[in-house]
């Protein structure tokens, strides 16, 4: 039997308890405090518990019932919560849909999701007019020309919820490029956000809210706010975040705890370190967190509580935890941690038997937070939520796919994924474990390891996101002088970053992309020409890790985007000395036009001096 990290009894009002229910605690003990706020309005629990029993009467007048999912389609702000609120109370399930979804994903998560209804703008009407669902229009205080505020019929009565009962539909990416949906029940999520072994929030807390609504972090940020009477605050998005100022506006706004994509932290940090400064409680997930962001981030004025989190969504947000100490941005892994009480880890073979301590499984993860399954996919459920074979009672495992080991303190670490598993002549080989040896190099930001080609063909390479200008010939002979040589890659690709994909995560598919397009030599250059124009090309040729840019190039075309241009802004101000407004980096790809912008900027802040040369 593995070894497991978990608390043998959990609290069954942590367990069989339902969203609606937790909220109404919350109502009960912070009736005039702020629950949400946004930059247009803010709302009293006790405001926002009466704006959503409206709506749930004015949803079980149109039909709504138990197990229906409504569709949400709106931007973040207050009504959000209102509306997601509103669902839950009226029986049913909410399905969020970023709006910034192209349409044909829009319409698949719509359709495939089944929604009973869609909540959205009244000028958003018409683009889901072609789904054939039902669409209520809705806007600040009114649903449908009707006022949310002391519209609640005297008479309504909030359906039962039952823990059991399904609360929220999120979508995941499917190995076959079609999503999919994960039901998870109300249970679910209130486990975690009641959960002893996470995080706490307290009452004075102000959560920073950045995540679309259709990811897992949502979760935290709404419902581990609720839980602990705490204030969720709608930030911007994260480009303007970063366009703001990310210190500035956290402390602008009293944000004082967040949950962040992992590779928002990543990025973020190298280029200053103190964005994070005002939060008390950091958490970063969704994929690894690197011990060089760590340095950065404790080397300067955060003194925060900085929490690697790990869980896939189908374990309800987190399953387990690690608070980051200096010890461990030292090392060459940040582990992923614990289990969070009551639940359970287990690392096997793929036979489904136990690894010895110390050696790499995958993980299996039980517990009150591992969902229903999937919506109406009888077959990938089935592969993935599986019996638990070492429960003394009938209880499920979630087969994650990714790889870990226990150390002999019993802290897990993140390995990898099963499905990245090679085998480089004759060999098998995890390019995880590949990753980790090169991120040794202490100039090696960052690693990833793809396996290329076929058959005696079949090599690793490897994807490097590197501090400073060094010779990847050097990074070669690193590997060699520490690796097996079928370990060692074959070729070695320089990249400004990792891609990552909508929900924070490594976008493997757009690293084979990026690798094959900086691999192709580009024609039609036109040479730079002024000193401001050879110092950005040579800027862009480092972040972008491409070389012969030229004065008309694109910087989004070359795989720029709003990271990136922050960090164009920062080595601007750092190398040259003249501020230059993020919006416009944004507002000028194309290099010589920047460049001329520069050079305004610099001429207006030198009182009219020249430009670079």
């Amino acid at each position: 039997m593995p070894s497991t990290d978990h608390a043998t009894t959990t609290d069954s009002a942590t367990t069989n308890g339902t969203l609606t229910g937790l909220f109404a605690a919350g109502v009960a003990r912070f009736a005039d405090r702020p629950a949400v706020s946004d930059d247009e309005q803010t709302l009293t629990y006790r405001e926002l518990d009466e704006r959503s029993d409206a709506l749930a009467a004015l949803l079980r007048a149109r039909g709504v019932r138990a197990e229906d999912r409504v569709g949400l389609y709106l931007d973040r702000s207050v009504d959000v919560f209102v509306v997601v609120l509103g669902i839950l109370k009226a029986g049913a399930a909410y399905l969020a849909v970023d709006t910034r979804y192209p349409d044909a994903r829009r319409d698949l998560m719509l359709t495939r999701g089944g929604a009973a209804l869609v909540v959205t703008r009244p000028e958003w009407r018409e683009r889901l007019g072609g789904l054939g669902v039902d669409v209520l229009p809705f806007r600040g205080e009114a649903l449908d020309g009707e006022a949310l505020d002391g519209a609640a019929p005297a008479a309504f009565v909030p359906p039962e919820v039952l823990p059991e009962s399904a609360a929220s539909v999120l979508f995941t990416s499917g190995s076959t490029g079609v999503p999919k949906a994960i039901v998870l029940e109300h249970r679910n999520i209130v486990s975690y956000a009641r959960n002893q072994g996470a995080p706490r929030l307290r009452p004075d807390d102000r959560t920073g809210q950045i995540s679309s609504l259709s990811f897992d972090i949502f979760h935290f940020e709404m419902w581990t706010s609720f839980e602990h009477g705490a204030r969720v605050v709608v930030l911007p998005a994260v480009p303007d975040l970063l366009a703001a100022g990310f210190q500035g506006e956290l402390r602008r706004r009293g944000i004082t705890a967040m949950l962040v994509p992992t590779m928002v932290v990543n990025h973020v940090v190298r280029e200053d370190r103190d964005a994070f400064a005002p939060l008390r409680l950091l958490q970063a997930g969704g994929d690894v967190l690197l011990p060089s962001a760590c340095r950065e981030l404790l080397a300067g004025r955060f003194r925060g509580e900085l929490v690697n989190v790990y869980g896939p969504a189908e374990t309800t947000t987190v399953a387990t935890t690690h608070t980051v100490t200096p010890e461990d941005a030292e090392s060459d892994a940040i582990p992923i941690g614990r289990p969070l009480d009551g639940v359970t880890v287990h690392l096997l073979w793929p036979d489904g038997q136990p690894v010895p301590p110390g050696e790499v499984g995958e993980i299996h993860i039980g517990g009150p937070g591992v969902a229903r399954g999937y919506l109406d996919a009888p077959g990938p459920t089935g592969g993935s939520f599986l019996r638990d074979p070492f429960a003394p009672e009938p209880a499920r495992l979630y087969r994650t796919g990714d790889l870990g080991r226990r150390r002999p303190d019993g802290v897990l670490e993140f390995a990898g994924r099963a499905d990245d598993q090679v085998k480089i002549r004759g060999y098998r080989v995890e390019p995880g474990e590949v990753a980790r040896a090169l991120r040794r190099h202490p100039q090696v930001h960052e690693a990833v390891v793809l396996a290329s080609g076929e058959g005696a063909d079949r090599h690793l390479v490897a994807c490097l996101v590197l501090d400073g200008p060094v010779p990847t010939g050097e990074v070669r002979a690193f590997a060699e002088a520490r690796l097996p040589d079928h370990l060692v890659p074959s070729h070695f690709v320089v990249l400004p970053e990792i891609p990552a994909s909508e929900h924070g995560k490594r976008d493997l598919a757009a690293l084979r992309e990026i690798v094959a397009r900086h691999r192709a030599r580009r024609d039609g250059r036109v040479a730079p020409a002024t000193g401001t124009e050879r110092f950005l090309a040579g800027l862009w040729e480092s972040l972008l890790a491409t070389d012969g840019v030229g004065a008309q190039d694109d910087f989004f075309d070359l795989g720029g985007h709003s990271l990136l241009a922050f960090r164009v802004q920062k080595r601007i101000k750092r190398e040259l000395g003249v501020d230059v407004e993020f919006r416009t980096i944004l507002g000028n790809p194309v290099l010589a036009d920047l460049a001329a912008a520069v050079d305004a900027a610099a001429a207006d802040q030198a009182g009219g001096a020249g430009a670079v040369r």
